[in-house]
């Protein structure tokens, strides 16, 4: 079960690190843009927003990758502690902006920290 955590908990922060480069670099280029149903514009106007946003995502990303390199307890704590952010982030990110966050961020931060308890 270790290994299957350690899958979900890297998966977790691919995914992190794509959202990461998605909203710092791509953001008024066509992925960026076609992803949220933006004109040029309007990317344009909101990158600055969806930098810091992006941001914050490599934090997760990299408290992801820390866990997974730190020796336990302070491995699983850390895995813990940011899929919980995760979570958190990802069902607030569906109520105030959009219900595809609770799947594509939330549903895949929830299966790995119940794979890292479980795996313990």
């Amino acid at each position: 079960m270790e290994i299957v955590a350690n899958v979900l908990v890297g998966l977790v922060a691919v995914l992190h690190m794509y959202i990461l480069v998605l909203e710092m670099c791509l953001w008024q280029r066509k992925p960026g843009r076609e992803l949220h149903g933006f004109d040029p514009e309007t990317a344009r106007a909101t990158a600055p927003l969806a930098a810091n946003q992006g941001l914050y995502n490599g934090f997760l990303a990299a408290g992801l990758v820390w866990g997974l390199l730190a020796a336990d307890p302070t491995g699983f704590r850390v895995q813990v502690f940011f899929l919980s952010c995760v979570v958190v982030a990802g069902v607030f990110g569906a109520t105030t902006a959009n219900r595809r966050i609770l799947f594509a961020q939330a549903l895949p931060g929830a299966l790995a920290l119940a794979a890292v308890l479980a795996a313990r």
